[in-house]
């Protein structure tokens, strides 16, 4: 017998309900999967080309050349201008002071020349467009002038220097390649900044030189050019196509992270998909066997099914792609200031074509399976099927099934910014998959071997577990997914909180003093005495230097840094200490003793040798203040950095720095009732200095960590959701064989009492065996998140967990449940005759 496709379509479209009854759970899957994708991959898309589309305004021009604790040298701004227009900017952190010395605050103090802004425009409220403020008057951000209800024309202080605020700023070009900071903004003329006289020999500042190039230059070239001018300058060098490498490195990570997260999820779903599948062919079992006995062969069969399942699909697909395709606009509305750029509303067609990939793959995986049972058992065997089961696939199906999940294993890699994290994220996903078949397999055989129960239910829901036609393997996929989701995201959720409400306080100090004068160290301690007799003070030396070499290894001549060195990018602090650190702790090699006056030694930390490849004995150099400092590895350390304290990477002996100058930094944990005294002497007396309450850096740690949590959430609900769709469908799969149960027990003089109390026993059986699971491997993949991914304390509540296992638990019941209660009314004549 052989059809056109337009007579296979025509069959299949009959066939096919308008409201595509028993294909929905298909539907709902692959809109689910494919939406996420789509949303995931189009925003992560468009903050990137925002970020590349604004490189040159994010940076302030197409060269920027960050210096630390100096300015550049005549020779330096020589070849800067030799190159391009050049704008000089001038970065620290300072106390503002309010007006009468009323109150005090941490800001960034940042001068800009006239030449400022090279590229963008830098706005005042009210719309004006502002270049620098004439000396002795400032433009402050709006956070300051909240704090210390400021207007225009009213008077704030810095250092030595009082200013006459003559704007409020609206917008700030360069905001976003500034980085990170501490306080709000303030902007001042050069001349200003050094009537501060904040900046003093050792001060912590940052000089940065943004450089516009003729339209015809390569900003590469032309920074690979000046490096190799300047090859010991220690200088932090980007260019306009990577304005905010921060940010865009963590868009991209979070970006992949959450895709490997909406695969999983589509994976997941993929089960139900084939569930739903499955269910829908077992309806149509008799329109199958039909078409059969009237000559239609396994050919015919299988297209006009297929036909059937990917119209639905590819609609579903379609829909999701129309849905993710605008979510970036949506969530950018939604989020508001909390991601980097707006996101606009572009169409990006790689990740939609990326996702219509993936759901294709997936519905076709999951499908064909079931699909090909339908096609290959013959008529008379269609009709068995009820009380048979379901026959293996065969030998082209599972190769066909094989190629799809080696095809979807490949896209999902070759699209991955690290490859080897996307695999084993994907490895992992399976492996929990095939571990749960192979729990349902021992469960099926421990079900068929245990010794038979006297009363009723318990024999029955035992046989249920294990008889011909049981669902059981779809259902235990179901039941654990959800589960270990569950418990996953509490023992997530639970270690964070645990974080911020135990570890952080107990290890904070009360505040961060920065840019002490070194021949003022016995004041300071002295003033904070005073008003704290048992004050504990921590005072340490602080510089920012550059390192140049590692491991006999110049920086400046590797064509990629190493992955996970971030000391390596830009300046970082630097200290020496006679003892080894407080939160410290040697494992390799040995310190120095106290009195030490040798050739200069520094103390790594262990994770940042590892990253370099380097250890004890090996050479590092590096460059302070335009001048290189060679060293040699004394030691290791492992460095607890998650205790509030002056930690540093890299610790030098004693004499390393003798000829640079530079200040000290301190910690001071003081009693509370000390910390306002101490916030109002302080800075009036130091006001080249800049104290931080480290109550206001907990709050923005525990924002920030109650944000990741939510974001947690947020992706982990997307799993969720499929696995809930997977129990959905593995009860609609089962309840064709639940009817003929039903309508034979009705028929030997059983209730419906006593059916739905078997079908709960049943249900009830999986869910305390599923629960146990659930919990050793959703504590494993917490401990994985909690310790590897963020290293915190693992330390989930027990009582959280106890009653997340329990609803998770009792949500699943339920919806078996439901799921059960249409059964309970099929009736014996009617549903006899159908079967």
């Amino acid at each position: 017998m052989s059809l056109s496709l337009a007579s296979l379509w025509r069959i299949a479209r009959r066939d096919l309900s308008a409201r595509i009854r028993g294909l929905r759970l298909l539907a709902v899957c692959l809109f689910l999967g494919v939406a996420t994708l789509a949303a995931i991959g189009s925003l992560t898309a468009s903050i990137t080309e925002e970020l590349s589309r604004r490189g040159q305004t994010i940076l302030g021009g197409d060269i920027e050349i960050g210096i630390a604790q100096r300015e550049a040298s005549e020779a330096e701004l020589k070849a800067f201008a030799a190159v391009g227009t050049v704008s000089e900017t001038v970065r620290l952190r300072a106390m503002a002071i309010g007006p009468e010395g009323s109150d005090s605050v941490l800001a960034e103090l940042k001068s800009v020349d006239d030449a400022y802004p090279l590229y963008g425009k830098f706005l005042l409220q009210g719309g004006k467009v502002a270049s620098a403020p004439v000396r002795g008057e400032i433009y402050i951000g709006e956070a300051l002038a909240d704090r210390f209800n400021l207007a225009i024309g009213d008077a704030v202080r810095f250092g030595e220097a009082s200013f006459k605020v003559s704007g409020i700023i609206a917008e700030e070009p360069d905001r976003l390649g500034e980085g990170f900071t501490l306080g709000p903004v303030a902007i001042v003329a050069p001349d200003s900044l050094a009537d501060t006289k904040l900046i003093q020999p050792g001060s912590m500042f940052e000089s940065k030189y943004r450089i516009k190039l003729p339209t015809s230059a390569d900003p590469e070239a032309v920074a690979k050019s000046l490096e190799q001018q300047f090859p010991s300058a220690g200088w932090d060098i980007t260019d306009r196509s990577n304005g905010a490498p921060g940010t865009r490195r963590f868009i991209e990570r979070m970006g992949q992270f959450l895709t490997l997260v909406g695969l999983a999820a589509l994976v997941i779903a993929g089960i139900g998909v084939g569930n739903g599948v499955g269910s829908y062919l077992e309806s149509k079992r008799a329109g199958i066997a039909t078409l059969k006995v009237t000559g239609a062969d396994s050919g015919i069969i299988f297209r006009i099914y297929m036909m059937q399942i990917f119209a639905v699909a590819i609609a579903a697909i379609v829909v999701g792609l129309a849905v993710g395709s605008v979510m970036p606009m949506a969530i950018g509305w939604v989020s508001g200031d909390i991601l980097p750029v707006a996101p606009g509303f572009t169409l990006h067609p790689l990740p939609l074509i990326i996702s219509a990939i993936y759901g294709l793959l997936i519905a076709f995986a999951f499908a064909l399976p079931p699909l090909a049972r339908a096609r290959t058992v013959p008529a008379a065997g269609l009709y068995r099927s009820v009380v048979e089961g379901a026959k293996r696939i065969d030998r082209r199906t599972a190769i066909w099934v094989t190629a799809c999940i080696v095809a979807i294993v490949a896209l999902a890699v070759g699209t991955a910014r690290e490859p080897i994290f996307s695999l084993g994220f994907i490895g992992a996903a399976f492996a929990l998959l095939l571990l749960l078949g192979a729990i349902a397999w021992v469960m099926r055989a421990v079900a068929l071997r245990i010794p038979r129960p006297k009363a009723p239910l318990p024999r029955l829901a035992l046989t249920n577990l294990h008889r011909p036609g049981s669902h059981t393997q779809a259902l235990v996929i179901a039941l654990g997914l959800g589960l270990t989701l569950f418990v996953t995201l509490a023992a997530i959720q639970t270690s964070i909180n645990h974080e911020i409400q135990n570890s952080v306080p107990e290890r904070a100090p009360s505040f961060f003093a920065l840019d002490i004068p070194r021949e003022r160290t016995e004041e300071f301690s002295a003033m904070v005495r005073k008003e704290a007799p048992d004050a504990e003070i921590n005072l340490i030396p602080s510089l920012r230097g550059t390192i140049v070499e590692f491991g006999g290894q110049r920086v400046d001549q590797l064509e990629e840094l190493p992955e996970g060195a971030w000391v390596l990018n830009g300046d970082r602090g630097l200290t020496y200490s006679p003892i080894v650190p407080e939160g410290s702790e040697v494992i390799a090699g040995e310190w120095w003793p106290a009195d030490y006056k040798g050739p200069a030694l520094v103390s790594l930390d262990v994770r940042v040798a590892e990253s370099l490849s380097v250890g004890v004995g090996d050479s590092l150099t590096v460059s302070v203040l335009g001048v290189e400092i060679p060293t040699k590895i004394a030691s290791l350390r492992e460095v607890k950095w998650e205790n509030f304290g002056l930690n540093y990477a890299l610790v030098f002996s004693p004499g390393t720095f003798d000829a640079a100058p530079h200040s000290m930094v301190a910690t001071l944990t003081v009693p509370a009732k000390a910390e306002r005294a101490l916030a109002k002497s302080i800075p009036p007396a130091f006001p080249s200095s800049s104290l931080i309450e480290v109550g206001e850096v907990v709050s923005q740690v525990t924002v920030l960590l109650q944000q990741m949590a939510q974001a947690i959430a947020a992706a982990a609900s997307i799993a969720i959701l499929a696995g809930i769709a997977v129990l959905v469908g593995a009860i609609a799969a089962a309840r064709q064989s639940r009817v003929y149960d039903s309508v034979i027990m009705k028929l030997l003089g059983a209730t419906r009492r006593q059916i739905l109390g078997a079908q709960a026993l049943e249900y009830a059986i999986l869910a305390a065996v599923l629960g146990l699971v659930a919990l050793a491997l959703g504590l494993g993949a917490g401990w994985y998140v909690i310790v590897q991914i963020f290293d915190f304390t693992f330390a989930p509540d027990p009582a959280t967990l106890a009653w997340t296992l329990i609803g998770g638990a009792g949500l699943t019941f339920a919806l078996g449940m439901l799921g059960s209660l249409p059964i309970l009314a099929a009736r014996p004549a009617e549903a006899l005759r159908s079967l």
